[in-house]
Formats: C-alpha cells, sequence, structure tokens
C-alpha cells in the first residue's frame, strides 16, 4: 500500500521541517500547498519533496481537498504543519498499511503540547481521522473545521498518539481562538443557525468549560489543563456571540 502525505501551509516556517521529518520515512509522496507565504517555509518544503504548490486561500475545507487531488497513493495521511508523528506512531502506520488492511480509516488521538507540556486529557483526548483511503474520500468545504469524508467501512483507532504543537505563544492563542470563533460565527450564520443569542453563547461556554476540565478530566493536566479549559469556554462564547452580531447587523 503506498501513502501520500499532503500539507497545506502558510508561515510556518519554524514548525514544518519537524512535521515533514516525522513523516519523510513512511511517505511514497508528499504533497504540500502553500497559500502564499512570506517566510521561507517553501524552501524549507522544497528540502522533502518536489511536489510543492503555491496557490490562493480559499478556506480550510477547499485547500485540503485541492491537495487531495493532487495525491496518488492507496491511502492519505493529511495532517498539519503544526503536527508531528512521533516514531512509535510513524511505526504503527506503516505496520498497519503494510498488512493490506480492510479499514477505510484510521483515528488517532491528540496529544497538544502546550507550554512545555503535553496535555493528555480535556480536548487533548479527541480522535482525528488523518489516515484514510484515498478512493471515494473528499473534504467538507467548509472554511474552518473541515472533516474529511470516506466511504462506509471498518475504521480503527491507532494505539499511539499525534503530537499538535498549535499554539507558540499566549499571543498565537488568542490571536487563533479570536479567528476561529469569528470563522466559526460566520459560519453558522451562512447556514442560518438560530444561536438564542447572548444567552445561548453564555450558556454554550458554560457547557464547554464543565465538559473540557471535568468530564473530560482536564483537570488532570494541572494550571495548563485548566487554561485550555477556560480558551475553549471563551471560544465558544465568542463564536456565538460572532453569529449575535451578525444577526443583529442584519
Amino acid at each position: 500500500m503506498t501513502l501520500s502525505v499532503t500539507v497545506i501551509v502558510k508561515n510556518e516556517e519554524d514548525r514544518i521541517a519537524d512535521c515533514l521529518s516525522s513523516v519523510a520515512a513512511i511517505a511514497d509522496e508528499i504533497i504540500i500547498l502553500d497559500s502564499g507565504s512570506t517566510d521561507a517555509t517553501v524552501e524549507i518544503c522544497q528540502k522533502y519533496t518536489d511536489k510543492v504548490f503555491v496557490t490562493d486561500w480559499p478556506g480550510f475545507g477547499i485547500q485540503k481537498q485541492r491537495a487531495l487531488e493532487k495525491a496518488t497513493g492507496d491511502w492519505v495521511l493529511a495532517i498539519d504543519a503544526d503536527e508531528r508523528l512521533t516514531p512509535a506512531l510513524a511505526d504503527e502506520i506503516k505496520a498497519a498499511l503494510d498488512n493490506n488492511p480492510v479499514e477505510v480509516a484510521f483515528k488517532t488521538k491528540w496529544a497538544v503540547v502546550l507550554f512545555d507540556k503535553q496535555l493528555n486529557y480535556g480536548r487533548s483526548s479527541r480522535y482525528v481521522t488523518r489516515l484514510f483511503r484515498r478512493e471515494g474520500a473528499s473534504f467538507t468545504p467548509d472554511i474552518v473545521h473541515e472533516k474529511v469524508v470516506y466511504p462506509e467501512g471498518k475504521v480503527r483507532k491507532l494505539k499511539n498518539r499525534l503530537l499538535h504543537y498549535s499554539i507558540r505563544d499566549y499571543k498565537h492563542l488568542m490571536d487563533k481562538n479570536s479567528l476561529y470563533a469569528w470563522l466559526g460565527g460566520k459560519k453558522r450564520y451562512e447556514k442560518q443557525v438560530y444561536g438564542a443569542g447572548l444567552w445561548g453563547a453564555s450558556i454554550r461556554a458554560i457547557l464547554v468549560f464543565i465538559q473540557i476540565y471535568i468530564f473530560r478530566l482536564g483537570f488532570l493536566d494541572g494550571s495548563v489543563g485548566f487554561l485550555m479549559a477556560v480558551i475553549y469556554s471563551q471560544g465558544a462564547f465568542n463564536k456565538y456571540a460572532v453569529l449575535w452580531s451578525l444577526r443583529r447587523n442584519a
């Protein structure tokens, strides 16, 4: 079974090499779509593959679909520039594909690394789909929080975790939280979601904190776990506050 690795990037010179180094040994091809980097991202990517394409930015879903359409392998590993495989996960993926799997996709549990701490609970306890059969697969065209769609069939969870270096520093954390809230609110507005106004936004914020910090055991990640529960709660409020503001302006 052959494996295509796809990555969409923009201004990722500080972490793209770690991402690509982690997949180089198991990838039959690496496909990069860059949306206008102004740093050394493209030059770094070209050290790992000759399949580097510079294009515009239509949103996460469409961009990942573009990358998928350039893939030729039997399987696709669609990861982000801020993610990387541990050696154990790389070996597990290679072993799975070498055994002619009957599955249509594999899920991997995240391990967010933030402020020099690996988070194993809270939102980091989620499974994400990164590895799937190419034939019949596609990405939803959402501008943010896109999903991969694949044919019905068996899906297996991998044992080893996918490292996720999603945040560079606290400013980046705030900026990213704000951007995703804005895009998430716009997405719901375009889909004509009601949202229940600011009261609904407040209730969602409280529920998100309880879910992440208590039910998903975020408290076991210490002070950083508490911080992330607050940040996700704040993001939930802001997302529906954006929706409220757009509906009010309309």
